[in-house]
């Protein structure tokens, strides 16, 4: 793995952390939906000058090769993305509104865990490390979520969960594209086709006002420009020829940065219960991650 990829995913995952905390505060204005109709609709905005200057420059260059489908696969790319992206996105965002930017963050890196288990769809082997951090994990986000007295799950959390999910096939989605279309173009694509989603539930279920979107102007600039934007065309960019449960354990850092966040911006604060939960979770993500067996000296070198 190059250490540039590297780099771009970290920077990802550090822009995703601080960006709970404007998702969270955004809430105080706007809807779900209207919250992520406009931030996708930035960052697609923000994303067509790059584009322009970027083609400009490779014409100049003479750097077009033509392929053949290239330009139905970038199509196909960027609505399977922003569809996927759409339902996770505002998974996300529904459930920030019950649960803490710390918890929001760790249940959501449980795409950690997921992302290899998906591949056993691919024909991919589960090995038994990847069968104890799944335990791990489960004990970890019990800590988590179970903090009343009873056996339910907060709603936020649940809702979490299913936005892990859906941002594991995001993953496998960019896997399986990125490698073959340009990143800057199919990550414009999918914000748009998010936006317009998102648009049209919030037309049916949420009454938008621009006042109270012009209010949320710093929250909801920093998620358009920085969160969609800049991170997810960096995750794009970055996850190009990267093992997919490489990337994920990367971008996964996203969870504690977003806690730090938390502390610091908004002064929110776990338990020691919810705190043991975050270190299993973390535990997992780390176990997920170690070698079994011997590796092929290719493979090593990759690694």
């Amino acid at each position: 793995m190059k250490i540039k990829n590297a780099v771009l995913l970290l920077l990802t995952a550090a822009i995703w952390g601080v960006a709970f905390v404007a998702q969270s505060v955004g809430m105080d204005y706007v809807g779900p939906l209207t919250f992520n109709c406009v931030r996708s609709l930035i960052g697609g905005v923000v994303l067509l000058p790059c584009i322009w200057y970027f083609d400009k420059k490779r014409k100049r260059e003479r750097q077009v090769p033509v392929i053949p489908g290239a330009r139905k696969t970038l199509v196909a790319g960027g609505v399977c993305c922003g569809v996927a992206l759409c339902l996770a996105s505002n998974f996300q965002q529904f459930g920030i509104q019950y649960t803490t930017v710390g918890k929001a963050g760790f249940i959501t890196a449980c795409y950690i865990i997921i992302v290899p288990i998906l591949g056993l769809f691919f024909k991919k082997k589960c090995s038994p490390v990847i069968v104890g951090a799944v335990a791990l994990s489960v004990v970890g986000l019990y800590l988590l979520c179970m903090t009343g007295g009873d056996l339910a799950v907060n709603k936020g959390d649940l809702l979490m969960l299913v936005c892990a999910l859906l941002f594991s096939v995001h993953i496998m989605v960019i896997d399986f594209f990125s490698p073959v279309v340009d990143g800057v173009k199919m990550s414009c694509i999918q914000f748009f086709v998010c936006g317009a989603i998102s648009g049209i539930g919030m037309l049916l279920y949420e009454t938008p006002d621009m006042g109270q979107i012009l209010a949320a102007w710093a929250p909801v600039l920093y998620a358009g420009v920085m969160s969609c934007g800049v991170a997810y065309t960096l995750q794009i960019i970055g996850q190009k020829g990267v093992n997919p449960t490489v990337a994920s354990l990367i971008l996964s850092l996203e969870s504690s940065i977003s806690v730090l966040a938390g502390w610091a911006i908004l002064g929110q604060k776990l338990s020691a219960k919810e705190l043991a939960g975050c270190a299993l979770m973390f535990g997992a993500i780390i176990l997920a991650q170690l070698p079994v067996g011997r590796k092929s000296p290719a493979v090593a070198e990759e690694g």
